[in-house]
């Protein structure tokens, strides 16, 4: 058989879907937390959102222009959204019944209760009468849906309402009322009730729509929510101010196509109907819902109930590097390379090395690439503060950040006014590289210190989301990223690396040939295997290659976080490969490379998963990992990993997943709450060691 033969590669799509179903797995197993379930409930539902808004556009939109290409496994857009139908419909059943039949319950036997509205007792219900008058009726419009007044441009994912209509003399039958966004979704009581009480705002407004329409019957009210085509469509060469370009794309893609329609399940069949006829929709299309509209609507909610009992333990994230009068961080760095694994190491010492350069008298530039940051981010300010303090401050800003454009181009006019030089990286390319540089000068001349790393400058999601960075000044390395930066700011051309690897130039190539020597180590009878965690793994020639080895005998272990196009147990093709998936607490976003290499490790990390548009759209950055301190930590982070047998579920060879079994007298091990108590114990030692 051919390795690249398409019965050997999953649909990255259905790949995905699992992916979701994973996460929705965390909402149904009863170990966690209630509110962590329902945080888990809510991932699911933005998660699809997402879903819908950028891969299943991009499909009709293939499907629309009867576009042929198909990926490596040979599906149509047709096939694809045939089969995405059927699995996103069986994923927001169980869904829905996860809420209906053990969310809500268990909520509400903590005392947390999501009320309908005829169960609301009536001095509540005259609250939200006054509510709406007040607060709700003045910022509504009642829209009609006639000859006069076309069918509103709703915007995507907004929450609306249609209303059917009687009476004499009408022009039309059905008005449409939206939700306006600066309005909360979830209104408490206005006082307790022995727990926290909850009307959901849609509610509300179905009960005293009425009052919009006077003088008319109003038949009945739905709630309904339609998804939109959210792709950005420009052309990057040809825009002559790429930030005003993006803006005028996102002010587009707010009223784009819909793709999508939600309406409660009690909606009447003639009015669905007459909802999919104005959005252009199919049957295909419709979602009927039994339960709240929006679950990620509930997220806010989720995070401020000060219910900590009814969350995971809280922790601290261990100081790698304890800080006083007498040294400072460049000074530790001199040291030895130091390796940062967050959450449980903190990300703070990674905000300290930024402020610290930006305030260091010896410091001349900084050099930074940001991709996503946080809305209040200290990164920012920092090479604001940095750029005033008169020192060389260049940022290069990804505008077009998958759904943080209108962030970064707030953060792109910011920087500039202080004084930060700030360029968009190259024309076709992402910059995804997540790298800093700072040049000081020292007593015997210049040095550059680096910060390279595997996950976003994202104070806030560095506690949330598991990453490894290293802070170095290795001349291999800070000599690569110098480089690197030239090409993002400048005319270079691509001159090759020391240590670097880097997309879209070297990467790939980098990869491959590791790849084939691991075939040829199996072949000669020398140490083999190929240890890789990724979030996801979908690139073509890289499947291939792993194929390749495995038919040669080479073991492979892929740790895979979502999209994994890889087919497991497929006789003298992939008998020696084994993907596993972890989804817990924390979202896995660390990328480790690990390649035997004849006995002697490889080790990378970096910011590129192996799919095609980290190997050949983006500018991405992996690094090696060398001191022998720091790839035996490697080594057993990626043993801990493997050995996790509560959270980590296997590929099986359809696709789907399975958890593992643990065997007669297995201890349950809980990687990522191996790794918290390891951080407490760490924290603890050094706290006792600091001196006093």
């Amino acid at each position: 058989m051919e390795f690249s033969d398409r019965s050997l590669f999953l649909n990255r799509e259905l790949s995905w879907l699992e992916f979701n179903q994973r996460v929705l797995d965390q909402a149904l197993d009863p170990a966690n937390p209630i509110l962590e379930r329902l945080k888990f409930l809510c991932i699911v539902s933005s998660n699809l959102d997402e879903f819908f808004e950028v891969r299943v556009a991009g499909l009709k939109q293939q499907r629309q222009t009867q576009t042929t290409e198909t990926g490596p496994d040979g599906l149509s857009a047709s096939e694809m959204l045939a089969m995405i139908s059927d699995r996103t419909r069986r994923m927001v059943e169980d869904q829905y019944r996860c809420w209906r039949e053990e969310i809500a319950p268990e909520l509400d036997k903590q005392r947390i209760r999501f009320h309908t509205y005829p169960d609301v007792p009536a001095d509540e219900k005259a609250h939200f009468a006054a509510f709406f008058e007040k607060t709700v009726y003045p910022v509504l419009t009642p829209i009609a849906v006639d000859p006069s007044h076309p069918f509103p441009q709703l915007l995507n994912k907004s929450l609306n309402v249609i209303v059917e209509l009687e009476g004499d003399g009408l022009q039309t039958d059905i008005a449409v009322v939206q939700a306006p966004r600066i309005l909360p979704r979830v209104v408490p009581f206005s006082k307790p009730h022995h727990g926290d009480d909850y009307v959901f705002l849609g509610n509300i407004i179905q009960e005293h729509v009425a009052s919009l329409f006077k003088g008319v019957h109003v038949k009945g009210a739905h709630l309904f929510r339609v998804t939109r085509n959210s792709n950005l469509y420009f052309d990057e060469e040809e825009a002559q101010n790429l930030l005003h370009a993006i803006e005028e794309e996102l002010r587009r893609v707010k009223r784009g196509a819909a793709v999508r329609l939600e309406v409660q399940d009690d909606c009447p069949p003639e009015v669905v109907g007459r909802l999919l006829e104005i959005f252009n929709l199919e049957e295909e299309d419709v979602f009927r819902i039994h339960g709240p509209l929006n679950f990620s609507r509930l997220m806010p909610l989720a995070m401020q109930i000060d219910r900590p009992e009814l969350r995971y333990k809280r922790f601290s994230p261990c100081t790698v590097i304890s800080l006083d009068t007498e040294s400072d961080i460049f000074f530790h760095i001199r040291k030895g390379d130091i390796l940062l694994h967050h959450p449980y190491d903190n990300f703070q010492t990674v905000v300290d090395f930024l402020a610290q350069a930006a305030e260091d008298p010896h410091v001349l530039a900084i050099k930074q690439t940001l991709y996503r940051t946080s809305s209040d981010s200290p990164i920012v300010q920092a090479l604001i503060d940095a750029a005033k303090n008169g020192k060389q401050v260049t940022a290069v800003i990804e505008l077009k950040a998958r759904f943080d454009e209108a962030a970064n181009i707030k953060w792109a006019r910011m920087m500039r006014e202080a004084g930060v030089d700030v360029i968009y990286g190259m024309t076709g390319l992402k910059t995804h590289a997540k790298a800093m540089l700072i040049i000081r000068s020292e007593g015997d001349g210049i040095r550059r210190y680096a910060h390279l790393g595997t996950g976003n400058y994202h104070p806030s999601t560095a506690k949330i989301y598991t990453d490894l960075s290293l802070l170095t000044c290795r001349e291999d390395i800070t000599d690569d990223l110098a480089e690197t930066f030239n090409c993002l700011t400048g005319v270079s051309k691509f001159p090759g690396m020391k240590g670097l690897l880097v997309a879209p130039w070297s990467l790939l190539p980098s990869f491959l040939k590791m790849i084939e020597d691991e075939i040829a180590h199996a072949n000669a009878g020398r140490p083999c295997g190929i240890y890789a965690k990724v979030n996801s793994l979908v690139e073509e020639s890289i499947i291939e290659a792993l194929y390749r080895a495995s038919a040669a005998g080479v073991p492979i272990r892929l740790l895979v976080r979502g999209m994994c196009a890889v087919k497991v147990g497929v006789p003298g093709v992939s008998e020696n490969i084994e993907v596993r998936s972890i989804v817990g607490r924390f979202l896995e976003h660390s990328r480790i490379f690990c390649f035997e290499n004849g006995g002697d490790r490889k080790i990378f990390l970096g910011s590129a998963d192996w799919m095609p548009r980290n190997l050949f759209r983006r500018v991405e950055t992996v690094f090696p990992i060398v001191q022998q301190k720091m790839v035996e930590h490697v080594e057993e982070i990626l043993e801990w990993f493997w050995k996790d047998n509560v959270k980590s579920q296997v590929m099986q060879p359809d696709g789907t997943y399975s958890r593992l079994p643990l065997a007669a007298g297995e201890v349950p091990f809980d990687a990522q709450a191996e790794f918290l108590a390891d951080a407490q114990r760490r924290r603890q030692r050094h706290s006792i060691e600091k001196p006093a």
